[in-house]
């Protein structure tokens, strides 16, 4: 099962780390075993799980409060914790889902006088998008939530509609991506022609670019 998102709430939910596989339809069920919260929705998929206790077994004061960016290792030791429980369950790394795009084509929403309906290439597929940005135009570069992203201020991005139209996604602004930099004006990032599609989203690099002057609005 691939992880979507890894996440801590120390004040909250200390001790704690919150595991999201995909988007839940309907009322949860959950079972428990050893410190280990397994989550399903009404059809019963595998949505996500929350281990407690945490320092029993890694040093949770290291972990970031909010996202953790997973690796082999800390799955390794998420994997034999879930074998000990008594969980036949697998984590494995997923796909970046917070990645560069190029907009392929980009047509006036059938039921909006502001909204744009894109399509997103973001290398091996391709999205449908929703954006209400001013200045989306085909054959920009972007910055691409997929289903699946945790944006820096805890919003969490699934497949929805808006006003009608099928959305798997959102083209991100600077503000929306949390770079001190940000323009304080409506409006997606624009990257250059040099960032390849499909390569994940690299903070520090984008918002030196804005502090200089080679990304605009």
């Amino acid at each position: 099962m691939k992880i979507m998102i890894i996440s801590t709430n120390k004040k909250s939910y200390p001790d704690t780390i919150i595991l999201i596989l995909d988007q839940g339809e309907g009322r949860s069920t959950y079972e428990e075993k050893n410190n280990i919260v397994q989550v399903k929705d009404e059809k019963g998929k595998i949505v996500g799980y929350n281990f407690f206790k945490v320092s029993d077994f890694l040093d949770y004061d290291k972990l970031p409060n909010g996202q953790v960016k997973p690796d082999q290792k800390l799955l390794d030791i998420l994997n034999d914790q879930l074998t000990k429980a008594g969980f036949d369950d697998k984590l494995e790394l997923g796909k970046p889902t917070l990645v560069y795009g190029f907009v392929k084509t980009c047509e006036p929403h059938p039921d909006s006088d502001h909204l744009h309906v894109t399509t997103i290439n973001v290398g091996d597929d391709e999205y449908q998008i929703v954006c209400g940005a001013p200045n989306i135009q085909q054959g920009q570069k972007v910055v691409v939530a997929l289903p699946g992203t945790l944006m820096p201020n805890g919003q969490q991005i699934w497949p929805g509609e808006l006003r009608g139209v099928k959305s798997s996604g959102m083209i991100c602004s600077a503000r929306e991506l949390g770079l001190p930099h940000a323009p304080q004006k409506r409006g997606i990032l624009v990257v250059p022609d040099t960032f390849k599609v499909g390569d994940e989203f690299e903070p520090t690099k984008c918002d030196e670019l804005l502090a200089c002057g080679q990304i605009t609005l």
